[in-house]
């Protein structure tokens, strides 16, 4: 089941992987969507459906779930550990690709 999941997720969607990252700590809907397009310098937005959508797929496949929330009309999610498995592998994956890029491409002028 577990590899199931991995193997669903990756490679991850760019809105995914940035949904993801934001909920290391618990985090309600509105400000994620905030930190997502702060973190990105504004290139990643979610709307609310896009958002509403990721967060019942990710939390039914067991990537979040739903925390208390101090604002009391405002759902909040945390990653899990399968979540944060799952985030560290894709973030893994990105950054050999980084790696991989930089032996090829430094030194070329553009």
């Amino acid at each position: 089941m577990k590899e199931e999941i991995i193997k669903k997720y990756l490679p991850m969607t760019e809105a995914t992987y940035y949904i993801l990252l934001c909920m290391v700590k618990p985090i309600h809907g509105y400000k994620l969507m905030q930190d997502v397009e702060a973190l990105t310098n504004g290139t990643v937005t979610l709307g609310p459906g896009t958002l509403y959508g990721a967060t019942s797929k990710l939390v039914k496949d067991g990537l979040i779930k739903q925390v208390e929330s101090k604002e009391e009309r405002r759902k909040s999610y945390q990653l899990t550990k399968l979540g944060n498995e799952i985030l560290l592998l894709e973030y893994n994956r990105l950054n050999l690709s980084v790696e991989n890029g930089k032996k090829i491409l430094d030194g070329i002028e553009v």
